[in-house]
């Protein structure tokens, strides 16, 4: 919580389907502490990234059907941490609303724009040289970054600026998304009674 917004921004969530089984927590006025475990190592930094450097606490367990492959548990993990997010801002009251990051890692730069919107949208101008990573095709983020937009009612700009490597061009989009997001849900002192909207309500 913050000065300006004493209640909890905080949520917890579940979701079970015959594909994955799912609970999600998250404190938006946290320190960055991060506690999560799918069965896909990578998957798990890019999660402790979002957390750390958006300064948001994520709990995040997830059984998921990773003898087909690693799509489902990503996809799910993606609207699981969304609607986290999305009942955790409650009205959006006071919230910054926007957010803009430009993250360099190494070679790569990624650039991301995120509307707290009630708008979900996803743009996804992201070129990942390499199909695999490890044992992941790559493609799965694209689909984690669409979850997470649609149920956190979010508009969500991804582009790759340039980059050649696969793991920096990733790991700068959830980065990326860490700081856009920890912009736009700051409490703005001169509006922390106010929704950010001219329609009154996001």
């Amino acid at each position: 919580m913050t000065k300006e917004n004493p209640t909890p921004r905080q949520a917890n969530v579940k979701r079970q389907t015959n594909e994955t089984s799912i609970s999600a927590h998250v404190n938006l006025d946290g320190t960055g502490k991060v506690d999560v475990s799918t069965g896909l190592g990578f998957f798990d930094h890019m999660i402790e990234q979002l957390g750390r450097h958006s300064l948001i606490d994520i709990t995040l367990n997830c059984q998921g059907d990773l003898h087909i492959d690693a799509h489902h548990t990503v996809e799910d993990c993606g609207w699981a941490l969304g609607d986290a997010f999305n009942r955790a801002l409650g009205d959006r009251r006071g919230i910054t609303r926007y957010g803009l990051s430009f993250l360099p890692m190494d070679e790569a730069l990624t650039r991301i724009a995120i509307d707290i919107s009630g708008r979900p949208y996803l743009i996804w101008n992201v070129t990942l040289p390499s199909p695999r990573l490890g044992d992941m095709d790559t493609e799965v983020f694209e689909e984690f970054f669409r979850a997470f937009s649609q149920s956190a009612g979010v508009t969500l700009h991804v582009e790759t600026c340039y980059g050649s490597n696969t793991h920096h061009i990733i790991e700068s989009s959830f980065k990326a998304l860490a700081q856009a997001c920890k912009m736009a849900i700051a409490i703005d002192p001169r509006q922390a009674d106010r929704i950010p909207s001219t329609k009154g309500v996001l």
